[in-house]
């Protein structure tokens, strides 16, 4: 495939702080490209350099070669769809999409010519007389990328556009976006943090967090085969351990040995373990590799989602046999659902299913202070 944009040893920052760190990416011809990340991990920062709202303060941006670092944002290739979508509130949806047309001074039937195709391709045919203001919310977003599409891109860039769709329409148009990328061989950056439609939606997946590329692959890739414990947690859910090599194709964690998958790592190399919560067995306590004790059970429709307490480790098991709250099970575990992982700045902070996210386990360290506070105040006052 070829190149389309090239973004080389990329840095930028605000106000002192860096957002992004020495990011260097390739983005190719006809691909739907996902930049997923935390909030402030510096994705809309690199979408916004390409589209050429900001200048990177080292490193250089090329596009189909041609360094483009200085080129204005209304002189390259790159249209975008923004978070709110820009649209002329006075003017009709047939008129918001032949802007650009009549501002270039493209003659009336080719503008209908156009402006119709685009139309049909979002399926809106029937909408073209219609006030944007009378739309909903995945309408109007459909009339922003006619708009944006009917200039002819190179490249496509949309931050964040289905933030503010309910679920279901959210659903329809990732399924739509797709479609749309590949009925017109537009290059798509989309930036996201929703980890679903990541997924869903792209060809490649670039995964960010604190201004650097943690990962770059295919959807799959970075679900199957997570390069670090960021990766491995903010792609789904994972159980992440401690472990030991203690050989090619043999690991040890949680006090157990299991045969894995993973080989060419240093004989008693200490490493990640990952094991996603789907690919885990429950058996009868005296026939598992694990044991432990239930200590929550949520359903979640499909399946059940059961914390399991494993010497002080809570792991997250997804499946569709009930057990209950303080019954003892076992857990078993295939190779081939034991993924192996370098140690890295992320190794420790993520896995254990105490609490779903730091700021809540913060909350409860706050509040037990605060409890043990007014019982010593309430001894004291007894006293």
């Amino acid at each position: 495939m070829k190149k389309i944009i090239e973004l080389k040893n990329i840095s930028k920052s605000f106000d002192g702080e860096k957002v992004l760190d020495n990011i260097s990416l390739d983005i190719y011809d006809n691909e739907f490209l996902t930049l997923l990340g935390p909030s402030g991990c510096g994705k809309t920062t690199t979408l916004r350099i390409i589209g050429g709202f900001e200048q990177p303060d080292e490193g250089d941006v090329l596009f189909m070669g041609e360094r483009i670092n200085d080129v204005p944002a209304h002189k390259r290739n790159v249209n975008t769809v923004f978070q709110r979508y820009a649209l002329f509130p006075h003017l009709d949806v047939y008129e918001n999409v032949a802007f650009a047309l009549r501002e270039r001074k493209v003659p009336k039937d080719e503008i209908d010519r156009q402006v119709t195709e685009m139309l049909s391709l979002v399926m809106l045919s029937n909408f073209a007389h219609r006030k944007v203001t009378s739309l909903s919310g995945g309408q109007q977003q459909r009339v922003a990328i006619a708009r944006a599409l009917i200039a002819r891109p190179k490249v496509l860039l949309l931050d964040e556009p289905l933030g503010a769709l309910d679920l279901k329409l959210r659903k329809d148009m990732q399924q739509e976006l797709k479609k749309i990328q590949k009925a017109t061989g537009i290059t798509f950056i989309f930036v996201t943090h929703d980890q679903e439609e990541a997924l869903t939606m792209s060809d490649t997946v670039v995964v960010m967090s604190d201004g650097r590329i943690q990962q770059i692959g295919t959807p799959t890739d970075v679900y199957n085969e997570p390069q670090n414990a960021f990766v491995a947690d903010f792609i789904g859910e994972s159980n992440i351990v401690d472990g030991v090599m203690l050989e090619d194709f043999k690991v040890r964690f949680s006090g157990h040995t299991f045969e894995c998958v993973d080989k060419g790592f240093e004989r008693g190399e200490a490493v990640d373990v990952v094991v996603r919560p789907e690919d885990v067995d429950i058996v009868r306590e005296e026939d598992g590799m694990l044991r432990g004790v239930v200590t929550s059970v949520t359903f979640m429709g499909v399946h059940y989602e059961i914390i399991v307490d494993i010497g002080g480790f809570k792991w997250m098991i997804q499946t569709t046999d009930f057990v209950d709250v303080d019954e003892h099970i076992g857990l078993s575990i295939d190779p081939d659902a034991i993924q192996i992982m370098k140690k890295s700045e992320y190794s420790g902070m993520f896995g254990d299913y105490s609490t779903y996210s730091d700021e809540a386990e913060e909350l409860s360290e706050i509040e037990l202070g605060e409890l043990e506070e007014f019982e010593s105040a309430e001894v004291d006052y007894e006293d």
